[in-house]
C-alpha cells in the first residue's frame, strides 16, 4: 500500500468497520500516529482496532501510546469539535483524516421509503461528514498546516443504486461537497478527495447488500441471495467484488504526498463498473 508521511497524526472515523480499520492498519504500518474515532457504542470494535494497528506498528515513528481511541456522534457538531480541540491537545492536530463513518439505510423502493430513515442517512452520510471535514480543517487553519482529507462516497452517489434512495442521494452529495471544499481549503494546503467504492467483499457489507436487495421486489435483481450475488458480479468488468485492501490503498494514496496534486477528485473503487 501506499506510505504516508511518518510520525503524523491521523484520524479515522467509522473506524469499528471493516473499512476503516483497514484504512487505519495502512496508516499504522505507515508510522502515522492514528486516532480511533466511531460512536460509544462501538467502543468494543475501537479497541480491537487499536490493538491491531499497535500490532501492526513496527518502526521507530510509533510506539503503543500513539495510537488512541476517541468516541463522538458525528451528527452533534458540539461533540466533533470538542473531539478534534481534545486530540489536537493530547496527541497532536490530525493532519490526515479519513472521513468515513456512515449508514447506509433501508433497502426500498423510493414509493415505499420512511422519511424518517431519509432524514437519519442525510443526517449522517451528509451533515456529519460535513461536521468533520470543518473540525478538520478549522484544528490545521488553527495550528497553521496543511494536511489531506479523504470523504467517504460511493458508486451508489455516482450512477443512482435501486432501492437505495436515501443512500445514493447521501453519497451524491459528499461528492459535490469535496468538490467544493476542495476549492475553499486549497488556499489552506489542505485537500480533499473522495472515493467510491463499488461493491466490496467477502464479508457483512456484501452479503449484507445482497441479502437486502434481494428482499426487496426490483425489476434489476431477483429474489435469492445467490441469483443476485451473480447479477452484481456480472455488472462488474473485472468480474469480482473489490477487497478492502484494495480500498485501502486507494485511501492511503490520496493521504500521502504522493497524492500531492490530487485535489476535489472522486475515485471510483468499482472495477470499471458503473
Amino acid at each position: 500500500m501506499p506510505a504516508c508521511r511518518p510520525g503524523a497524526v491521523s484520524l479515522v472515523t467509522g473506524a469499528a468497520g471493516n473499512i476503516g480499520r483497514s484504512v487505519a492498519l495502512g496508516l499504522a504500518r505507515s508510522g502515522v500516529r492514528v486516532v480511533l474515532a466511531d460512536l460509544a457504542s462501538a467502543a468494543d470494535g475501537l479497541d480491537e482496532s487499536r490493538e491491531l494497528c499497535v500490532a501492526a506498528s513496527t518502526d521507530d515513528y510509533t510506539n503503543a501510546s500513539d495510537h488512541r481511541t476517541v468516541t463522538f456522534d458525528v451528527t452533534d457538531f458540539g461533540e466533533v469539535a470538542s473531539a478534534f480541540d481534545r486530540v489536537a491537545a493530547e496527541v497532536g492536530t490530525p493532519t490526515l483524516v479519513f472521513n468515513n463513518a456512515g449508514y447506509q439505510g433501508h433497502f426500498a423502493n423510493l414509493v415505499d421509503y420512511d422519511l424518517a430513515d431519509l432524514r437519519r442517512v442525510l443526517d449522517i452520510n451528509v451533515a456529519g461528514v460535513f461536521a468533520v471535514l470543518q473540525s478538520a480543517a478549522r484544528a490545521m487553519q488553527a495550528a497553521g498546516v496543511g494536511g489531506a482529507v479523504v470523504n467517504m462516497a460511493s458508486m451508489a452517489g455516482v450512477s443512482g443504486a435501486p432501492n437505495m434512495g436515501a443512500y445514493s442521494t447521501s453519497k451524491a452529495a459528499v461528492i459535490g461537497l469535496t468538490k467544493s471544499a476542495a476549492k475553499d481549503l486549497a488556499p489552506l494546503g489542505i485537500r480533499v478527495n473522495s472515493v467510491s467504492p463499488g461493491f466490496i467483499g467477502p464479508g457483512f457489507m456484501w452479503e449484507r447488500q445482497v441479502e437486502l436487495q434481494a428482499s426487496v421486489p426490483s425489476q434489476y435483481y431477483a429474489d435469492t441471495f445467490d441469483e443476485v450475488a451473480e447479477q452484481m458480479i456480472n455488472m462488474v468488468p473485472l468480474r469480482r467484488y473489490g477487497s478492502l485492501d484494495e480500498v485501502a490503498g486507494a485511501v492511503l494514496f490520496l493521504l500521502s504526498d504522493a497524492a500531492g496534486f490530487v485535489n476535489g477528485v472522486n475515485l471510483e473503487i468499482s472495477g470499471g463498473g458503473a
